[in-house]
């Protein structure tokens, strides 16, 4: 890597600590129908207003020792850990999609996939605060992401608008429609909602980002994950807690490791399926 990519990637990295940041405010705010903008970011205990150095992402909660400069109230480490997971994301989201690279055009998918994250972060954290995924996100993903396809094709792989934004709708509509499937098929068997709704509009944003085959991706590891972590939690002993983890942090996190190169794992298991069949 030269110095160049070294200080973009940097840049990405404080790019996603702001937002790792400001996406504390919308986790907290967003649920309790407060404005996200205003008032500025306050301690919750004393409600003293915090002053911009003390709201670096990261540093400034390794510096006040995990405490309110004014009133020493103890600040989670839940913050801290946001921030820099959105920071690290976005900075894997930029080695991967480098919006500057000799000798080709600019690339923006960088932000769109950005962007995407950031949604499904705050959409995973308030599903296991309050078991309910934001419209914003949901809807929110369903309304951008085929604008975003339409100005950005490359997001499907292709240098047409028009087949990206036809892609994007198809991804939609079977991200969507899968999961209503599952909840509408799981309700007429167990006899109760087998699956939130926000879940179903949740796929249909990632569909509507990432296209159809995604969304194939997103399902089988995510319910992967959600096996792998169930079976832990009953050889811990911890069977209780089952019921407490929502669905959407497991959809999230496979549609965010498709982002991050699952792709290429789709890519090797078509080939896989086409050799084996031929």
């Amino acid at each position: 890597m030269t110095f160049f990519d070294w200080y973009f990637l940097g840049v990405a990295l404080l790019i996603g600590g702001v937002f790792g940041s400001f996406l504390n405010v919308c986790i907290y705010r967003i649920p309790a129908e407060l404005s996200v903008s205003v008032p500025r970011s306050r301690c919750p205990k004393c409600l003293t207003p915090i002053k911009w150095y003390d709201n670096l992402p990261v540093l400034a909660w390794l510096l006040l020792r995990g405490k309110c400069r004014s009133c020493k109230a103890p600040i989670s480490p839940r913050y801290p850990a946001i921030e820099l997971l959105t920071a690290l994301l976005f900075a894997g989201v930029w080695l991967c999609y480098p919006v500057l690279k000799e000798g080709q055009p600019l690339d923006f998918r960088f932000f769109a996939y950005a962007l995407l994250i950031f949604g499904l972060l705050l959409g995973s954290f308030v599903d296991l605060d309050e078991m309910w995924i934001p419209d914003r996100v949901t809807i929110g993903g369903m309304i951008v992401g085929p604008i975003l396809s339409f100005l950005i094709p490359a997001l499907h792989a292709t240098d047409s608008m028009v087949t990206s934004l036809v892609t994007s709708l198809i991804g939609l509509a079977v991200g969507f429609g899968s999961l209503w499937s599952v909840s509408l098929i799981g309700k007429l068997i167990l006899k109760k909602d087998a699956m939130g709704f926000g879940d179903v509009k949740l796929m249909g944003a990632i569909g509507a980002f990432l296209g159809w085959e995604a969304v194939l991706f997103t399902v089988f590891v995510s319910s992967l994950i959600g096996s792998v972590v169930g079976i832990t939690l009953i050889a811990m002993g911890k069977r209780e807690l089952q019921g407490k983890i929502p669905f959407g942090p497991y959809i999230s996190t496979a549609a965010i490791v498709w982002i991050l190169g699952g792709y290429t794992w789709w890519a090797a298991y078509v080939n896989f399926v086409m050799a084996s069949g031929g």
